[in-house]
Parts: structure tokens; C-alpha cells; sequence
């Protein structure tokens, strides 16, 4: 069978092309509704072999996540921590492109460049185990390129507020409750 390949979105002169408008009115209704509503997300993933994994969310294809040679992967897909800032700049993005719509703004451009300072030499806990190390990003850079019809104190305004109410970027910034065991 023969599946037709996915081509990327049809570009809509002038501007990014727009969520409904009605329908984020009516989720943004929802959720003022109902604040307390908390909903679990789920992934389930799957060691393919040596660094390669495959991540199962809802019924998508897998999301691949694997490491670079320089790591000892076979460099078929972003590592773990480049999915992670994949994660903040889509979530970033959401946030911007969702209240650029609720205020009227026309976006034409919207593009992000995400870099983050990570130290590897502990190598998963086999290298570097000095105890004044921290693991993880120590820092992260998000660059919005943002064209739209609005001026640069709105433009401003509206990062500002998307990355204050987006639940990646507050993921990164806070303390986040984390239990890890064996199953059964």
C-alpha cells in the first residue's frame, strides 16, 4: 500500500496560520469553569536497545529519542535533553501563537531557537560523581522570532506572559514532585 508522504503545512500569505478562535474562546471558558481540573498525561517508553527508545503517546506513531555517537548512541533521533528543549520551545510556541489569537494579534513569522548548558561528565551517574556537580540544564536560552502586527512593548507583553502561563517552561523554573520505581 502506498501512504501518501506528509507534506508540511500550507503557508497562508501574511500570516501563521491561526487556531480557531471560537474554539480556544470555548477551552479558555472550560477551564475558568472549572479551575481545579487536572488531567495526567501520559508516555510509555520503551528501550529498543543499546540508548535508542521509543516513546508511545495516545495512539501516535512513536516519538524516537536515542543519543549522539559522542555518547554512545546511534544518533537517529534528538537525546533526551534536546527533547526536553523541544518541549519548551513547542510549549512556548503554543502559548504565543494561543494569546496572539485571544488579543488580536496576526502573527506572520513565529520561530524559536532553544540552547541549554548541560555538564555530561557524569555520564548517567558512571563518571563524574563529584557531589558539587549539578546535573541537569544549568541554563536555558529561549530566542523568540516573532512577526506579527503588533508593536515591540506588545510583542514583548505577550512572550512575557505566554512563558509565565506555560506549563513546560513552569516545569523547568520549579520544583516538580518526581517518584521513579520498579513496577509490580
Amino acid at each position: 500500500m502506498i501512504r501518501p508522504t506528509r507534506q508540511p503545512p500550507t503557508a497562508v500569505t501574511g500570516c501563521l496560520a491561526p487556531i480557531d478562535k471560537a474554539g480556544l474562546e470555548t477551552l479558555a471558558a472550560a477551564g475558568k469553569a472549572n479551575p481545579d481540573v487536572v488531567k495526567t498525561v501520559k508516555c510509555r517508553t520503551v528501550a529498543e536497545g543499546r540508548f535508542r527508545h521509543a516513546n508511545f503517546i495516545r495512539n501516535l506513531p512513536p516519538h524516537i529519542v536515542d543519543e549522539p555517537p559522542q555518547l554512545l548512541g546511534d544518533d537517529t533521533a534528538p537525546n533526551p535533553s534536546e527533547a526536553a528543549l523541544a518541549a519548551l520551545g513547542s510549549c512556548l510556541a503554543v502559548g504565543i501563537h494561543a494569546n496572539a489569537i485571544a488579543q488580536g494579534i496576526v502573527i506572520a513569522k513565529l520561530e524559536l531557537e532553544l540552547e541549554g548548558d548541560i555538564n555530561i561528565t557524569a555520564v548517567w551517574g558512571t563518571g563524574d560523581l563529584a557531589e558539587t556537580k549539578p546535573v541537569g540544564f544549568t541554563e536555558v536560552r529561549a530566542k523568540v522570532v516573532l512577526e506579527a502586527d503588533a508593536p515591540r512593548d506588545r510583542l514583548d507583553a505577550l512572550v512575557a506572559h505566554a512563558t509565565a502561563w506555560s506549563p513546560v517552561a513552569n516545569t523547568f523554573i520549579r520544583p516538580v514532585g518526581l517518584s521513579v520505581a520498579l513496577a509490580g
